[in-house]
């Protein structure tokens, strides 16, 4: 079995295997009736499209063949490939350090002249506040069983990348969640802190929160969170790191727009974290239940 950043990968909308059974299905073909059309055992298909089992080039020319799709065969060929050579073990990156990981964004950033980053439940990377970063990385590295040596270096180089913020060669716009200011993520001083820090950074030129509130009525929903430096589009899984480009990181980039016209901002987004920073004291004064 794959591991299970590489399940999520395959499985996802518009992953190979989520394609796969869409061809299948188009095919008017049971899962049995697929099998015997490749000779191959009965559960084969079942686990290419449930992610376990990543298929060979050989195995995705053999399934469009039996789906009388044999033309689609070659796209999603390359789309195998790039998966095997873009998705990163997350936990491999782990081990080789936070400081590496942190050093590998803030190229991108560097080199980028629009980057937009969408969140579902956190803070995006770029606008956290040390402490924030902290509690953030001290789950990642405790999940996977990792060293928190190197966490307080690592801090500092995102600390370092946030200066490209006052950098006026980059545009940034970040769409939240208000969920995502709500969630725990951090004791409720260091949520305070870093919502005073949000408000503070949306005042740079170049610099544009949206936050999609709680009770609004969400036209587009993504499956989930992302970051577009550019043309490339990376997002987390809790096992891995996805990069994606082309076709896939075009249809990610289509979504930037609607997002930000979902989102309040400016200040309306203010108004809107000061409601936040006060509903945090509250739970600071009632205390632990």
């Amino acid at each position: 079995m794959r591991s299970g950043q590489t399940r999520d990968w395959l499985t996802r909308p518009g992953g190979l295997a989520h394609r796969l059974k869409l061809m299948r299905e188009a095919a008017g073909l049971t899962g049995e009736q697929l099998a015997e059309a490749t000779q191959w055992d009965r559960t084969k298909v079942s686990k290419i499209e449930n992610g376990r089992t990543y298929p060979t080039a050989a195995d995705i020319r053999r399934w469009a063949a039996a789906c009388g799709q044999r033309g689609a065969a070659d796209e999603l060929v390359a789309l195998g490939e790039e998966g095997q050579a873009l998705h990163t073990q997350w936990r491999q990156r782990l081990h080789g350090g936070q400081v590496a990981i942190q050093t590998e964004w803030d190229e991108l950033v560097r080199a980028a002249t629009a980057i937009f980053n969408f969140e579902l439940a956190a803070v995006p990377g770029l606008l956290q506040t040390p402490d924030y970063a902290r509690s953030m990385m001290l789950q990642a590295v405790r999940f996977h069983g990792a060293s928190v040596d190197g966490i307080d270096a690592a801090i500092a180089a995102r600390a370092r990348r946030q200066q490209e913020l006052y950098n006026s060669d980059h545009t940034f716009q970040f769409v939240i969640f208000e969920a995502a200011l709500r969630i725990g993520a951090a004791p409720p001083p260091v949520m305070i802190g870093q919502l005073h820090s949000i408000t503070t950074l949306a005042q740079l030129p170049h610099v544009t929160v949206g936050i999609i509130p709680l009770g609004v009525p969400v036209r587009l929903f993504p499956q989930n969170s992302f970051i577009a430096v550019d043309d490339v589009v990376r997002f987390e899984t809790f096992g891995g790191l996805v990069t994606v480009t082309g076709d896939e990181a075009a249809t990610y980039l289509r979504l930037t727009a609607p997002l930000m016209d979902q989102a309040v901002t400016g200040p309306a987004a203010d108004r809107l974290i000061a409601s936040i920073m006060g509903w945090w004291r509250s739970q600071e004064t009632a205390g632990p239940r």
